[in-house]
């Protein structure tokens, strides 16, 4: 029906897909995190609340990483216990707040762990 002119379009190959998120998500959490260790006094540390277990829980944060590509990996104890919680990206949501230290016991501060490649 229609005599349509032969045009050359270039191949253009696809935009990358960014996979890994984990590690700027890191980055942006270590940045926050040292801001509000750095309000507290001796007898303070940071304890993050997480809300999406269907309860609050507190954990007090020891350690922080991550897996790449979207994994997050949080260590330090709840109820006295030591613990694990291994978060996808897309689930991050807690509230940073003050926990009062034992006595006797030396400040913890959260330490950020890069993955071994």
């Amino acid at each position: 029906m229609f005599d349509l002119p032969k045009i050359n379009v270039p191949e253009i190959n696809p935009a990358p897909i960014a996979y890994s998120y984990s590690d700027t998500q890191f980055e942006i959490l270590s940045k926050y995190i040292k801001d509000f260790e750095q309000t507290l006094d001796p007898q303070h540390e940071v304890g993050l609340i997480l809300t999406n277990f269907g309860q609050s829980i507190t954990m007090q944060v020891t350690e922080i990483g991550y897996e790449e590509s979207v994994l997050m990996i949080f260590k330090g104890y709840v109820n006295g216990n030591f613990s694990t919680l291994i978060q996808h990206v897309s689930q991050l949501n807690f509230l940073l707040t003050a926990i009062e230290k034992e006595p006797g016991r030396p400040k913890r501060t959260i330490g950020f762990v890069l993955p071994k490649k």
